[in-house]
């Protein structure tokens, strides 16, 4: 779960309070739970929700956030690879918590639309498209940062 929250949220100490908030009201909120089998799933929303609360929480006050190890394969050019996994971060962090949430529902725990739909209640048509705007977003931030370095390359002589 922890995993998760940072992933997220992309700050330790949010994080620890993300998790803690989801387990409280796993804990209250047992009783009322309607299918057992679902649990994971339960489990997975009241963590994502939670997140969200702790991201709308913060943000006013919150001017700096630790980056964060990408974790992913070992690229033979470690430089490229740093330049990279920094402007990913960047553009990361830059998104609303709810693009970040299922981004790392899909790429990080490996959740196709139908158990996105589950972990946050949605159908699964509506988890699809908002992957796809999670996803068009990223690529504008991505390539709005590339722009200016572009532009200062070329003119150069």
């Amino acid at each position: 779960m922890f995993g998760i929250a940072r992933r997220i949220l992309r700050d330790v100490g949010l994080a620890e309070d993300a998790v803690q908030q989801a387990l409280v009201i796993a804990w209250r909120e047992l009783p009322r739970l309607r299918d057992p089998d679902r649990f994971d799933a339960w489990l997975k929303r009241l963590l994502v929700h939670a997140c969200y609360s702790e991201a709308r929480r913060k943000r006013a006050w919150m001017t700096a956030v630790r980056v964060l190890p990408v974790d992913g394969p070992a690229v033979p050019d470690a430089l490229a690879s740093l330049a990279d996994r920094d402007e990913v971060e960047r553009g990361f962090r830059r998104l609303p918590p709810e693009q970040r949430a299922i981004l790392v529902l899909h790429h990080y725990l490996g959740l196709d639309s139908n158990e996105i739909g589950d972990v946050l209640d949605i159908p699964a048509g509506t988890a699809r498209s908002r992957l796809h705007y999670a996803h068009r977003a990223m690529r504008a931030l991505l390539e709005a940062d590339a722009r200016p370095t572009a532009a200062a390359g070329g003119g150069v002589s």
